[in-house]
């Protein structure tokens, strides 16, 4: 009867026989109800989150879409002037040509390159700063800065070179108002003779270019050489002369690295039958040695689009 009984086994006997078998069950009986847990989080957590590209229509986004391009700021013309640092000036002007090194400018942070300017000394490299030499035009293009904001580039540029010099002291109040006065017209000897040479240019511009678009007016332009017609605006005038004269002036008053030269109708021809389309297209992305904007970043499309037409309205 025993022998029986041992090899029929009541059903009652535990399902774990081993200590394997016990591990196993142990361990599911914790890691199975912390599956479930995540996934009842995540659903709940699902259920609460927008669709995908839903933040696209939040109260900031549809804010930050229908607010107007343009805007103004109130400024107290007699709070004390704000003066930009010598990097902030290098970032806005100075990197066209010496980041690369265009046209032989001394490229940032090339020591050898920088020592023999260095050498003639801070004042010396100022003057060369302000007044221009070779197919650098005075301030770099930027008639706008002030000598104290030059003097700050200076040394941000020479120092990156290798050089000891010190900054600058800030003009007093009234240097700084007549640093200010310089910066809105009254340059230097050297650019004197270029606004002369522009004046002549410009003006068979603004006669071929009125409001009306009159297409027959342009046909001389057209017959004399130029690659296209291009309607220039109001604002070419402007608007876009003054990014030319802080910005593109730069390179394309000297045709520095193969830059159209303002006013040079054969260099010009072919960018204008491209369309004016493909030029701000050019214009925005940057080719060859000419950067995105030409370092003008905070300049809209639509401030690029009349540079260029003031530009090409000197070829028509």
């Amino acid at each position: 009867m025993s022998n029986a009984q041992e090899q029929h086994p009541s059903g009652h006997s535990s399902p774990v026989r081993t200590p394997k078998q016990l591990i196993t069950i142990a361990a599911l009986a914790f890691i199975v109800p912390v599956i479930v847990i995540l996934m009842l989080a995540s659903y709940v957590a699902r259920g609460t989150r927008g669709a995908d590209g839903s933040d696209a229509f939040t109260p900031q986004a549809v804010s930050a879409r229908i607010a107007p391009v343009a805007g103004f700021a109130l400024v107290d013309v007699n709070a004390p002037r704000e003066y930009l640092t010598g990097e902030q000036v290098y970032k806005q002007v100075c990197t066209a040509c010496h980041a690369a090194g265009v046209a032989g400018a001394p490229r940032t942070g090339d020591k050898d390159a920088w020592a023999p300017f260095i050498a003639q000394g801070f004042d010396a490299l100022l003057q060369v700063a302000i007044q221009g030499k070779g197919a650098m035009p005075p301030k770099g293009g930027a008639a706008n800065l002030s000598d104290y904001e030059i003097a700050r580039a200076v040394v941000y540029l020479a120092n990156q070179g290798g050089g000891d010099f010190e900054e600058p002291a800030a003009p007093e109040e009234g240097e700084g108002e007549e640093a200010s006065q310089q910066a809105a017209g009254a340059a230097p000897v050297a650019p004197a003779p270029q606004a002369a040479a522009a004046a002549p240019a410009a003006a068979p511009a603004s006669e071929p270019a009125p409001a009306s678009g009159d297409a027959a007016a342009e046909t001389p332009a057209a017959a004399s050489g130029a690659a296209g017609a291009i309607a220039i605006s109001d604002e070419a005038h402007t608007v876009g002369k003054k990014i030319y004269d802080t910005t593109c002036v730069t390179c394309h008053a000297a045709g520095i690295a193969g830059a159209p030269k303002l006013g040079d109708k054969a260099a010009w021809a072919p960018y204008v039958a491209t369309g004016m389309d493909q030029m701000l297209a050019v214009a925005i992305k940057g080719k060859g040695a000419m950067p995105p904007r030409g370092t003008a970043m905070n300049a809209s499309d639509a401030e690029l689009r009349a540079a260029i037409e003031y530009m090409v309205s000197q070829v028509q």
